[in-house]
């Protein structure tokens, strides 16, 4: 068995963590659930979880800044009073 030796103590956290305090589980999960969200960890999970190629990308990009695009002259004509 190999044990890794740069390792300098076996409870070093890494990454996102929550403390719980008090044993409040439940505030400490939604702390946790925050950070995840705010880190953008899940949709960068659900953009890798399958492959696309260059091709999908640009045009996905292309629609979104369209879409993007739309909802804004909606929002600038609403403000103008069209």
């Amino acid at each position: 068995m190999r044990f890794n030796k740069t390792r300098k103590n076996d409870f070093e956290m890494r990454g996102l963590y929550v403390e719980v305090q008090n044993g409040d589980f439940a505030k400490a999960l939604r702390k946790f659930k925050k950070k995840v969200a705010d880190d953008g960890l899940l949709q960068e999970l659900r953009k890798r979880e399958f492959y696309e190629s260059r091709g999908t990308k640009r045009r996905k990009a292309k629609e979104a800044a369209i879409r993007r695009y739309k909802r804004q002259r909606l929002k600038d004509q609403a403000a103008q009073g069209y």
